[in-house]
């Protein structure tokens, strides 16, 4: 029998960011063969990592700034719920934030555990990892701007393919990926990597984009996706085409209860 893991989603339907470029080096080649999508295009597996990763490096510097503008900070909202419903505790918890890039998630959690009565905690260690160097630089340099105090707590930052992991099997006490795994080409590796790296009772936490099945707010995200989010980024990043993408990408990931159902085939509980 396998062992549990805790496997939590918190879907939101009008935010905006967050991608994760995901790469695989090295494919067979039936798999360059087959065809995946890069938003509403048709593009060979092989070549969407490379799509994807340049999108990222193209908007690293300008990430947080857009994130703010598309969403009218709203983004920072949800990923404050997003870590209430992790309810962190400090005893020593390993916690690997996957694309984790520029340090949203990973900085809230560092955050909280100094709220935590030092006597009362051991000290825990966080691994950001971005498979985008260039998103990975901007969020060590947050954090050294930052400068906040770690009360023993550690962070590291690890450039790696969330479809194939550089850790140990039962590594983390939990995973969290925000905003992240739409961006993957293979979306059911990277649940069963989620899956490996995790102890048992492990928690695996996503926060992702949805659908909007009212026909009325349909049309207004329509709207608002399509008729202003590129546009805004081109006057604010310089970049149009990322953001066009950004919109593309949510219309393609599965429905709740289709991705709902990939965790619990990967063995989440």
């Amino acid at each position: 029998m396998l062992p549990l893991r805790r496997a939590s989603l918190l879907v939101h339907r009008l935010s905006l960011v967050r991608f994760l470029s995901n790469a695989k080096e090295n494919h067979s080649s039936a798999q360059q063969d087959s065809e995946t999508h890069f938003g509403f295009q048709t593009v060979k597996e092989s070549d969407k990592w490379k799509k994807v990763h340049k999108i990222f490096e193209e908007v690293a510097a300008s990430y947080d700034l857009m994130n703010d503008a598309m969403s009218m900070g709203v983004h920072r909202i949800w990923k404050d719920i997003f870590m209430e419903r992790l309810s962190p505790v400090g005893n020593g918890i390993r916690l690997l934030d996957m694309a984790g890039g520029t340090g949203d998630i990973a900085f809230r959690y560092m955050k909280y555990l100094q709220t935590l009565p030092a006597a009362d905690r051991t000290p825990s260690h966080v691994t950001v990892c971005d498979i985008n160097q260039n998103m990975l630089d901007v969020g060590q340099q947050r954090w050294e701007k930052l400068k906040l105090p770690t009360g023993g707590d550690t962070i590291e930052w690890v450039c790696a393919d969330a479809e194939k992991l550089p850790f140990e099997d039962s590594s983390f006490s939990v995973y969290t990926i925000a905003f992240g795994i739409r961006n993957c080409t293979h979306i059911d590796r990277v649940l069963a990597e989620a899956y490996r790296v995790l102890k048992p009772g492990g928690r695996f936490m996503c926060l992702e984009f949805s659908h909007v099945n009212n026909e009325y707010l349909k049309w207004l995200y329509d709207q608002y996706s399509f008729q202003v989010i590129p546009p805004m980024g081109q006057i604010l990043a310089n970049q149009w085409q990322p953001y066009q993408y950004l919109v593309e990408s949510i219309r393609k990931f599965p429905q709740q209860n289709e991705f709902k159902a990939m965790i619990q085939n990967a063995g989440f509980k």
